[in-house]
């Protein structure tokens, strides 16, 4: 399929690994944004030595999901990136939602 926009874009010059990271790093840095928004933390400080473990392990489950409902290549970029967005936490919480709505 043909990929085109930034994401197509972004996957021809950098690869797919790339974007996928890319994708998850920018997720990242839209919550550490917001929470710099809210007072709760400095935009540059330690803290963000920390989001890179979290980036990549979203960057990794967001992945899953795309390949699991066969998602195209900017689909599955986005997805990574909202799963980085909301983190392990949300995710958390989204799972458990899920699983008390499904359970008989």
């Amino acid at each position: 399929m043909d990929e085109t926009g930034f994401v197509g874009w972004l996957s021809s010059v950098m690869g797919g690994a790339a974007t996928t990271l890319f994708g998850a790093a920018m997720g990242r840095l839209m919550w550490h944004s917001s929470e710099v928004r809210k007072g709760q933390r400095r935009f540059v400080g330690p803290e963000l030595i920390w989001e890179i473990p979290v980036a990549l392990g979203m960057a990794i489950i967001g992945e899953a999901i795309a390949r699991y409902i066969d998602a195209g290549a900017t689909v599955s970029t986005g997805i990574v990136a909202l799963a980085a967005y909301i983190g392990p936490r949300g995710a958390e919480v989204l799972l458990t939602k899920w699983l008390n709505r499904s359970a008989p």
